[in-house]
């Protein structure tokens, strides 16, 4: 019985597609890379070019490599964008977003896998609704509660870092608690056990024990909050608004953008800074990414 069963899996291992349908298959994976690289390459072409010649040809290959250094001369001299105060703001709020984030979720994750209650399980499903609620659902209410805490505590929630930190925080905790919660359900419980048995307290097991095993998730929580939070747009426009003094690069970038004028060579320059930051890191990331979902979800 065993050999039998086996064998199909052993024909779909070794299956090989037909050479014209491998081709077909290649072709397609081909268009669909283009069309999914097409936005890239739009902004990185339109970078190289002047506001004249986007607007007289939107899609179009530039003919003078050397106009993105003088697009990026004018925007690093433009009073209106201050690129260094928005890449120091987003640099702020990103690091220390993820940091928080991080932390509390797999404290939180942690805690959930080990303590099996009913109340327990009841949380868990909690956080993973959660990840269902459309943002557009709760962004008004959440300025108006904003508001009231702020009034309350006498600490300012809108238009200041602590707000827009929190703000994340809770948004980007329910898919962290979800990620960290599949992988710690495989680390053994017997490590623990010892740790315990040694008289290690439980926040001692968990930064010292539970902690260092957690980095193939950890840097997977932190890339994909890292892409979201860096370029996210609307949530740092309803904390912050659009003329505060905290500025994220998509906010800056806005400035561009005016009521009756539109420079689209310094709007497609500004872009393409703001995202070879987290592309870079993606690229080196990207291996702990695929790593951490897939040992997560195994165990």
């Amino acid at each position: 019985m065993t050999v039998k069963a086996a064998a199909p899996i052993e024909r779909m291992a070794g299956y090989k597609p037909h050479k014209g349908r491998r081709i077909v298959l290649e072709i397609v994976t081909l268009i669909l890379f283009i069309l999914f690289m097409m936005p890239f390459i739009i902004v990185v072409f339109n970078s190289m070019r002047t506001n004249q010649d986007i607007i007289n040809a939107p899609v179009g290959v530039p003919t003078d490599i050397a106009q993105i250094g003088r697009n990026i001369a004018e925007i690093w001299n433009n009073p209106n964008f201050n690129f260094l105060s928005a890449l120091r703001d987003s640099v702020i709020i990103t690091v220390i977003s993820l940091a928080v984030i991080s932390l509390f979720s797999s404290m939180a994750a942690w805690v959930l896998v080990r303590n099996k209650t009913k109340w327990s399980a009841i949380l868990f499903l909690c956080y993973v609704a959660a990840m269902v609620i459309p943002f557009q659902v709760v962004m008004f209410p959440l300025l108006t509660w904003f508001k009231s805490v702020g009034d309350f505590l006498g600490i300012p929630m809108l238009r200041s870092y602590q707000g827009i930190i929190f703000a994340y925080l809770g948004f980007g905790e329910a898919m962290s608690i979800f990620i960290f919660h599949g992988f710690i359900k495989g680390v053994p419980l017997e490590l623990e056990e010892a740790a315990d048995i040694d008289g290690c307290s439980r926040a001692g097991t968990f930064f010292r024990i539970v902690l260092p095993l957690l980095q193939p998730v950890f840097v997977t929580v932190l890339v994909l909050n890292g892409l979201w939070i860096w370029n996210d747009y609307l949530l740092p426009l309803l904390v912050l608004g659009s003329n505060g003094n905290i500025r994220t690069i998509p906010l800056a970038v806005q400035g561009f953008n005016g009521a009756y004028v539109k420079q689209w060579h310094l709007i497609m320059t500004s872009t393409l800074l703001a995202m070879l930051p987290i592309v870079i890191l993606y690229l080196f990331a990207q291996k702990y990414i695929v790593q951490g979902m897939v040992d997560g979800s195994i165990k």
